[in-house]
């Protein structure tokens, strides 16, 4: 990702005990939200059509999720990532990724033939690329939720 956690967080989370965590669970989760906002909604990237494309974006604590070869239908799994991801430690790696096959075309575009003959020239929508690029500007708009949080009385970040 563009730019580290730590070297983006302020003083904040490193005196506050507890601040930094709160605030990188809290990035992570704003990411995978974000991957999933649908470009007819406000900021988002994300091309719609049935949903399954969507739906089909995971998180997972300890590999890149893989596709899914042959599936079609998926169900939503957005309350067990943004679980895993408001569950992380400082230290680890959490990994976002798309199941569906067609995803990567999705994401990066596609020109060419492709196995069943249909010719496509499209771009791609860059959903998740933006949101690595992101990273930096997330974690400072986390941390400030963070902050406020605390500042507020309530130390449950």
């Amino acid at each position: 990702m563009a730019g580290s956690f730590a070297a983006t967080v302020s003083d904040f989370c490193r005196e506050v005990e507890g601040a930094a965590e709160a605030t990188l669970q809290l990035a992570a989760q704003m990411v995978y939200n974000q991957v999933r906002t649908t470009y007819n909604e406000a900021g988002g990237r994300l091309p719609i059509d049935n949903g399954d494309l969507r739906r089909s974006i995971v998180a997972d604590a300890s590999s890149m999720p893989e596709i899914k070869q042959g599936q079609t239908e998926f169900s939503d799994q957005s309350a067990s990532s943004l679980q895993i991801l408001g569950s992380m430690e400082l230290g680890t790696v959490s990994f976002i990724g798309v199941t569906a096959a067609y995803g990567p075309r999705m994401e990066y575009g596609f020109v060419g033939t492709d196995s069943l003959g249909r010719v496509y020239n499209q771009a791609g929508f860059g959903f998740i690329a933006a949101e690595e690029q992101a990273w930096p500007q997330t974690v400072v708009k986390a941390e400030a939720q963070v902050q406020s949080r605390y500042q507020g009385g309530s130390q449950t970040a």
